[in-house]
């Protein structure tokens, strides 16, 4: 029979090996810094559950089977709790927070809390760290920074910053800022209240069944590279290069959909799913 650890021990195993991470175990801020870095760019955001209106499951098995063994991606909740069980496993103390996307509004409190993200202790570090694998974005934070209000933080070519915000509720608002050539734009917006998992499903199943969630009338996947970043939006390839020029095409079909997921993405999608979105 085998015991708890020993199936902890063994998903800790099979996930660095996803990501390519045969550096240190330690619970310290170089290992938080490569596995953060590594998860991203082995493991690709996509919505396809979300996209056939299917819940995608966040039970830690589940998760396991599909981003670490499955040939799949998955969206932020998918992606930080699985990074979360294996910082924990390392050592880490994690909590889950909650945040309200920004991007393409200047009314914070006009988006619900749909995007997940972690806060990180640091053993013998007395700074928290707010890390992010699941934001897929190519203003996604590309490793852990302090939870300090002002520095400029840059990593693997990504600058980033976290501001307070005007807000009236009694908790400080936070907002995570990415460098852009227009100047700074505000990713999310969070609190430090602590996003439990109760949380993290009712914003699942919201983010994946609501007819007015985007995530569910086209495919979208996103890929970080050492060269770049992908960007799949609908059947526009996007793709951002090393030294900041960006590409774009219209892919002809769902079969050039496909095959670009696999080859590109690294992304088996599911036998069957029409990956053209439903005109309207």
């Amino acid at each position: 029979m085998t015991d708890q650890h020993d199936t902890a021990d063994s998903d800790l195993d099979a996930y660095l090996a996803r990501i390519g991470w045969d550096g240190p175990r330690r619970p310290d801020l170089e290992t938080l810094r490569g596995v953060h870095l590594a998860h991203q760019r082995a493991i690709p955001f996509e919505n396809l559950d979300a996209f056939q209106r299917i819940a995608p499951s966040l039970d830690p098995a589940d998760l396991t089977a599909k981003l670490v063994h499955g040939r799949r991606g998955g969206y932020c909740f998918e992606q930080n709790l699985l990074f979360a069980r294996a910082l924990r496993s390392l050592g880490f103390e994690v909590a889950t927070l909650g945040a309200r996307v920004t991007v393409g509004t200047d009314i914070v409190e006009s988006r619900p809390r749909t995007h997940m993200l972690l806060h990180v202790l640091v053993p013998g570090d007395p700074r928290p760290y707010i890390a992010d694998v699941g934001f897929g974005s190519v203003t996604g934070l590309a490793g852990p920074v302090p939870l300090l209000a002002g520095p400029e933080f840059e990593d693997a070519g990504r600058r980033h910053r976290l501001v307070h915000l005007p807000h009236a509720g009694p908790l400080e608002l936070w907002g995570l800022q990415a460098g852009t050539e227009s100047g700074w734009a505000t990713q999310y917006a969070f609190t430090l209240d602590p996003f439990e998992h109760a949380d993290a499903e009712v914003s699942n199943w919201y983010v994946a069944t609501h007819p007015r969630s985007p995530f569910t009338h086209r495919p979208y996947a996103q890929r970080t590279t050492p060269d770049g970043h992908l960007a799949l939006d609908a059947r526009r390839l996007v793709e951002t290069h090393a030294d900041g020029t960006v590409t774009e095409r219209d892919l002809a079909d769902a079969a050039e959909i496909r095959r670009v997921l696999d080859d590109r993405f690294g992304i088996t999608a599911p036998d069957g799913l029409d990956l053209l979105p439903a005109k309207h």
